[in-house]
């Protein structure tokens, strides 16, 4: 019987809230219990402005997760978008307070306030086939690397809170333009319009449910997605359909890594990439190796890969 008969599909979980949770601290031990429980793993972020996450189980685990989140008043409405995996995409459970649930570094910038306007994944291709709109990929260099939209700006930013500084610079080529704005599951456009906003630009659109969900809906045929989609788990990649892509990690630098870059001399699994292969120590390489050595000899044993991996 092979793997996937053996371990019907996972049931993965992307969801977030901009909301007023003033008791998020209050929450963190029966969420990390409620989820533990049940076996679902992944990650929940909770702050004063409200949840983050991405988590994963038996599909009706997540639905009974999703369905208590729901029962608290500030977390009805949540986005939501749903995928499958073959095996569990995480090793543990954790939930986390923090001061922001997508880290922009821009405490005055307010979602619920003032945000972009929301553009149907259907809509989308309108959008950003008219010559007049300025089209920005919101995520970083690394995962803009694995695909984006066509006529897409690339900040090449290494973290989210480094994109107002780039922003700011644009302003001039802007103004007087319609700006369409996307990321992974969306939530990262919620600042980042509402940012750009801020800076007196009027006419700011964002693609409502993120990469993810326009995956989802658009047929490829008719899609303007080149390439595939980054996700922060060990399914690494997306394609059209939710379809888990071909990229893998590089354990060394955490890093995408495509089919062809695996070709590189540089690439040594668990080891290296082109990317960081000329930054590392042969001290640093001979580490990975025992690691990916220990890797190896679990999944030889049917433990499932080490969690040092």
């Amino acid at each position: 019987m092979n793997a996937i008969a053996e371990n019907p599909p996972v049931r993965v979980a992307a969801l977030y809230r901009f909301c007023r949770l003033e008791r998020f601290a209050d929450l963190r031990e029966p969420l990390a219990a409620f989820c533990s429980a049940r076996g679902i793993r992944g990650t929940l972020l909770l702050a004063r402005e409200g949840i983050n996450g991405t988590v994963a189980g038996a599909a009706e685990a997540i639905a009974a997760l999703v369905a208590h989140l729901e029962t608290m008043p500030e977390l009805t409405g949540m986005e939501i978008k749903y995928s499958n995996s073959n095996d569990m995409p995480f090793h543990r459970m954790k939930v986390r307070l923090k001061r922001e649930i997508v880290t922009m570094g821009k405490p005055d910038i307010d979602p619920l306030r003032n945000v972009g306007a929301y553009v149907e994944a259907g809509d989308w291709n309108a959008l950003i086939a008219d010559p007049d709109t300025i089209v920005i990929d919101t995520r970083n260099d690394y995962e803009v690397s694995l695909g984006t939209f066509e006529r897409a700006i690339n900040p090449q930013t290494a973290t989210f809170s480094e994109f107002p500084d780039w922003v700011e610079k644009q302003v001039p080529d802007l103004k007087g333009k319609k700006v369409a704005m996307f990321c992974t599951g969306g939530i990262r456009c919620e600042k980042a319009t509402a940012y750009v906003k801020s800076l007196g630009i009027d006419a700011v659109f964002h693609l409502k449910g993120g990469i993810l969900k326009y995956l989802e809906e658009v047929a490829p045929e008719e899609s303007r997605w080149q390439g595939e989609c980054f996700v922060f788990d060990e399914r690494v990649s997306v394609g059209h359909g939710l379809a888990v892509g071909d990229a893998e990690l590089c354990r060394a630098c955490r890093h995408p890594v495509t089919p062809e870059e695996r070709k590189s001399l540089k690439f040594q699994e668990g080891i290296s990439c082109e990317r960081c292969f000329d930054n590392r120590s042969g001290a640093d390489r001979q580490r990975f190796a025992e690691r990916q050595k220990q890797v190896e000899l679990a999944e030889s044993r049917g433990r499932g890969r080490h969690i040092g991996s």
